[in-house]
């Protein structure tokens, strides 16, 4: 993940990533492999907020397009 947010420290990721885990938004799963893995999901209370993520993404797509006219 901390490859595909550029700018981002790990300290800072990992911030984020607790409080959304403590939030409930998210959860976090550990699997006990050699190099350990961990994949965070969506929890159901985060999964409510996909709509609204999803109208972010539009309005941002629209935005950088209107940037790019000049306009």
């Amino acid at each position: 993940m901390l490859r595909s947010i550029p700018g981002i420290s790990q300290k800072v990721l990992t911030d984020n990533l607790r409080a959304l885990e403590h939030d409930g938004i998210i959860t976090r799963t550990v699997y006990p492999e050699v190099p350990p893995r961990v994949e965070y999901a969506l929890s159901g209370l985060g999964e409510t907020m996909r709509p609204i993520i999803k109208a972010m993404e539009a309005w941002g797509t629209e935005y950088q397009q209107k940037v790019r006219e000049g306009g």
